[in-house]
């Protein structure tokens, strides 16, 4: 056992171009503060030791010269090593440790790991959140506010390894997920493309520069507004000067490690500023707010954990000496003793909150959940890896990412009863009454927002504009942004869907056609020609004459229609003809009356003529004497159209739709539903009026 002045070396490890003043200046006055604390380190002031920090820069990339500091340090009585932040140096200061057994403690963000260790070897101590929990707290988050599909972005592989740990979770109900890596080139165009693919819900894991970096681009592009939503998982976001966005009502969310109103953080950093007033700490950030950067937070806690294990060891052991080198590899055999009661502590609460080890690992901690509101960022709930998110009650997280509570909305509808109509007696407040109206009111008192009516200026639902190929109508003014919803009765279509966002319906109806039926009509004088139409009785009159003009010609040409009229006399030269013109004609007219005739056809082509008549006139009497009875006891009920399939097909009826809904853009292109169809009739010609959109 050193004592009386003997100093025993904490080492702390950075990278070049990874230090961080904040983090240093936190690791020298934790060694001061543990010097001086005679109630807390006890056993620590009882043996009169003196705690040394030594602050060493590794190149990054110089490997052999980094190893080469490395263990310079360690052979000079040290007894801990915290750092590097540079992953690619902390996997091989951690895998010396571990095979000298001195304790590692680390603040990376990634958890290392050591195949060729085991756990009992690697004496490691990491205060950070492991990855997996993280992304628990990322993907309760997201759960809560239900997104449905998301922009991922990430700049480094640390960010895409906590990315993959949040998609790997249970997000089933995410039905898109979009994954970019960003950088300073190509962060803007990833902007761009996020606001024409209408990406409104975003993950961001970036440092602190490039996450204000990202802010301010997507502000210049219009990306910061009430309709977007940004999950920032930097854990300093109250270092981001927030005074360009808090007024814009955007929805940005974040995670906070420590918290700078707690009365612990807040003695602590009292005591740095008096301690170093010319320090190169940032104990302000840009928002004028004290905050202390949680990598600094996480090295203060480290050492005094260390410290507490370090008196905890000295109460029941003697610190052995450890002269190892390099060169000459030894074990010290105090390292996995102090190890084990650095694991023991049980009652410290640090800076980043309670800190509870299991095999150098945090086993639970807190995250306040930050929601950016018009005075700043605010806490609106907190996150715990035992209990998941917690709501505060002065802050609903719900509503702190509503982006509707407490703004004036404008709603655009037009006039069509009974959803909105003029109010008899109208006043400034309330100058329309009928469904959309009372719909109105209900989601306000829901949701939290008021709302104002102005009523579309073209009195159109909305279309294409074959001109000039923008929308009209309560689409129009959405899309340009003259409004911020429609509640009016309109019709969900495909075209409309691909430009503006509709809810459930309110309202599902059919397609119906509803016309005058036809009246039924008694059978008049003539009504024995209704069996046949018009067009049927010319045809058997044209056939009729065809027939007895045709008859009476062959009749004349054919010498067997020429006969004796006197069979008693043979010699005479007299002959004679009975098809002459009246005869044809009442033979013709006696076969299709069924009554048959005393005069016949003799010749084989009269006969031909004749017989084809006579089955003629079986099918049109047959025909005729089958629907008469019908015609006579029955009333006739016609349907002038079946569907608006026919409706749009024939021309004897008249109808019009509203300019620029979805039933004029049904009748042009017939690939649309209407809601509701009327047919009116007006006097004798009937009107159809189109409705809803």
């Amino acid at each position: 056992m050193n004592r009386g002045g003997d100093k025993k070396n904490k080492r702390g490890l950075f990278g070049k171009g990874d230090e961080h003043p904040g983090i240093q200046s936190a690791f020298k006055y934790a060694i001061y503060r543990i010097n001086h604390d005679r109630d807390t380190f006890k056993h620590i002031q009882r043996l009169k030791i003196v705690l040394k920090g030594e602050i060493e820069t590794l190149p990054l990339n110089d490997a052999f010269a980094a190893s080469r500091q490395v263990c310079h340090l360690i052979q000079e009585k040290t007894i801990a090593v915290f750092g590097p932040k540079a992953n690619s140096l902390a996997g091989y200061v951690n895998s010396l440790c571990a095979s000298m057994q001195i304790p590692h403690l680390q603040m990376s963000g990634t958890a290392l790991e050591f195949p060729t260790l085991s756990p009992a070897h690697a004496l490691s101590v990491n205060l950070f959140p492991e990855a997996d929990q993280l992304g628990t707290a990322y993907r309760d988050l997201i759960s809560y506010y239900g997104w449905a599909k998301m922009l991922v972005i990430y700049s480094s592989t640390d960010g895409l390894s906590r990315v993959q740990r949040v998609l790997r979770g249970d997000l089933g109900y995410l039905v898109d997920v979009l994954v970019r890596y960003v950088n300073g080139t190509n962060m803007r165009g990833i902007l761009k493309e996020a606001k024409e693919k209408r990406w409104r819900r975003m993950l961001v894991d970036l440092p602190v520069d490039q996450t204000t970096m990202f802010l301010k681009m997507a502000l210049q592009e219009g990306m910061v507004d009430p309709y977007h939503h940004y999950i920032i998982t930097n854990l300093d976001i109250e270092s981001i000067d927030m005074e360009d966005f808090r007024h814009n009502y955007v929805n940005l969310t974040g995670f906070r490690l420590v918290d700078p109103s707690d009365p612990t953080v807040q003695k602590v950093l009292h005591e740095m500023e008096i301690y170093e007033r010319q320090t190169d700490l940032t104990l302000l950030n840009t928002t004028g707010s004290i905050s202390l950067p949680h990598e600094a937070a996480l090295m203060y806690d480290s050492v005094v954990l260390l410290s507490r294990g370090l008196d905890r060891y000295l109460n029941s052991y003697v610190l052995q000496p450890f002269n190892a080198t390099c060169d000459v590899p030894l074990t010290w055999d105090s390292g996995p003793v102090l190890y084990s009661k650095i694991n023991q502590v049980m009652d410290y609460k640090g800076l980043t909150g309670d800190v509870l080890l299991k095999n150098g690992r945090r086993l639970d901690f807190k995250l306040d959940i930050l929601q950016l509101s018009p005075d700043g960022l605010v806490k609106a709930g907190e996150w715990k890896a035992s209990t998941g998110i917690s709501v505060t009650s002065q802050n609903s997280l719900q509503n702190m990412g509503n982006p509707f509570v407490n703004r004036t909305l404008v709603v655009t509808t037009l006039m069509e009863a009974p959803f909105v109509m003029e109010k008899e007696n109208p006043t400034p407040q309330e100058k329309y009454e009928g469904f959309c109206i009372d719909l109105a009111k209900e989601l306000s008192k829901i949701v939290g927002f008021t709302y104002k009516i102005e009523l579309v200026p073209d009195n159109n639902y909305g279309s294409i504009v074959e001109e000039t190929g923008e929308w009209d109508g309560m689409v129009g003014e959405l899309i340009k942004g003259r409004a911020d919803l429609a509640i009016a009765p309109l019709t969900i279509t495909y075209i409309r869907e691909q430009v503006i966002d509709f809810t459930k319906p309110f309202l599902n109806l059919g397609i119906s056609i509803l016309f005058k039926v036809p009246q039924g009509e008694k059978p008049g004088l003539f009504s024995f020609l209704n069996p046949l139409a018009i067009e049927i009785w010319v045809y058997v009159i044209g056939a009729y004459l065809t027939v007895s003009f045709t008859i009476f010609i062959l009749a004349r040409f054919s010498p067997y229609e020429w006969y004796n009229p006197h069979p008693c006399n043979p010699d005479t030269d007299t002959v004679e003809n009975t098809f002459d013109l009246s005869n044809s004609f009442w033979f013709t007219v006696g076969t299709l009356m069924q009554q048959g005739s005393d005069i016949n056809p003799r010749a084989i082509s009269t006969r031909i003529v004749g017989g084809i008549w006579w089955f003629f006139t079986l099918i049109i009497i047959s025909s005729y004497t089958a629907n008469l009875a019908a015609f006579l006891t029955v009333e006739r009920m016609v349907s002038p159209i079946e569907s608006a399939e026919d409706l749009s097909k024939q021309t004897e009826i008249e109808y019009g739709t509203r300019v620029s809904s979805a039933t004029m853009t049904f009748f042009k292109t017939e690939d649309f539903t209407l809601w509701v169809l009327v047919i009116l009739h007006r006097d004798s010609c009937p009107l159809v009026l189109a409705w809803y959109g």
